[in-house]
């Protein structure tokens, strides 16, 4: 409990430290006191990094929002707190505080815990991870586990768009949001411009018996595709259907690189690495 409820229940100040004293409670900081001498469990370390930081200035923010609204498969062992940057938070064991200039409208969640709403909890954990590759799992999780959706996390990286990554985190919500289909065509194509490879055509037309295929791009004349999977291909059985049809052409002869539009984001030298030498291994063959 806080000394703040506390105090409500008629324990002042001398009257916890007796309880402290006899080994009864323990404190665990300035104003969190538990009515015992165990571990806090996380949801009583959610309190308390609250209660010590500030109550009505403090919240849950990022990676700890989105664990508090039921994330699942990250863990980070600190507290994430947000606050506004006119406070003056001394340094609290365990606890990570993010000075904000503003807090977005409504971004508020006063049932339980405070804490900040999942879909900007996402963007500001995105902006403030360790490594690109982080900052998009961070994006990805939240709409994989149905907390937030596409268009709520495009709508959240509009409203808060901090310092940190702006265009990144933009960039990778409107590619889970899959707000531009072809945006992931477009910037193979700029790719291989740079690499010194011919434009690929797009959306090149491949007949499986009375089927029309649709590849995203790749050079006919020396049978080699690229097919680039936005967030559609993850959900339900388009993964399992889209797996069937690059097997079946494969096996009939057609030439294959897949990748998803998020890969294409976080190592993008890497594949198209893998790009040039395919397209210089079949040209080569097809010259011999």
């Amino acid at each position: 409990m806080s000394r703040t409820e506390l105090r409500a229940l008629g324990w002042d100040r001398d009257a916890v430290a007796r309880q402290v004293a006899a080994d009864r409670w323990a404190l665990h900081g300035r104003q969190t006191v538990a009515l015992h001498t165990t571990d806090l469990g996380t949801e009583a370390r959610r309190w308390r990094a609250i209660w010590e930081a500030g109550p009505r200035v403090a919240a849950l923010d990022g990676v700890s929002a989105l664990d508090a609204a039921g994330m699942q498969h990250f863990t980070d062992e600190r507290i994430h707190v947000s606050v506004r940057h006119t406070a003056s938070i001394h340094p609290i064991e365990g606890v990570v505080i993010h000075k904000l200039i503003r807090r977005v409208p409504d971004e508020l969640m006063t049932v339980g815990v405070p804490r900040v709403k999942p879909s900007i909890a996402a963007v500001r954990a995105a902006r403030w991870a360790v490594s690109d590759r982080q900052a998009a799992l961070l994006l990805v999780m939240p709409v994989q586990q149905g907390l937030v959706t596409g268009e709520q996390l495009v709508r959240a990286a509009r409203a808060y768009r901090g310092r940190r990554r702006r265009a990144f985190v933009g960039s990778v919500a409107a590619d889970i949001a899959d707000g531009a289909q072809s945006l992931g065509e477009l910037d193979f194509a700029e790719m291989c411009r740079l690499r010194g490879l011919p434009e690929p055509s797009r959306q090149v037309v491949r007949r499986l018996g009375p089927t029309r295929c649709y590849l995203d791009a790749g050079w006919e004349d020396i049978d080699f595709m690229v097919e680039i999977d936005g967030s559609q291909h993850q959900w339900g059985v388009a993964a399992t259907d889209d797996n069937f049809r690059q097997n079946d052409l494969v096996l009939r002869g057609d030439r294959i690189l897949r990748m998803t539009l998020m890969g294409l984001r976080l190592e993008p030298d890497r594949f198209m690495d893998q790009v040039v030498r395919g397209y210089d291994l079949f040209s080569t063959r097809r010259a011999s």
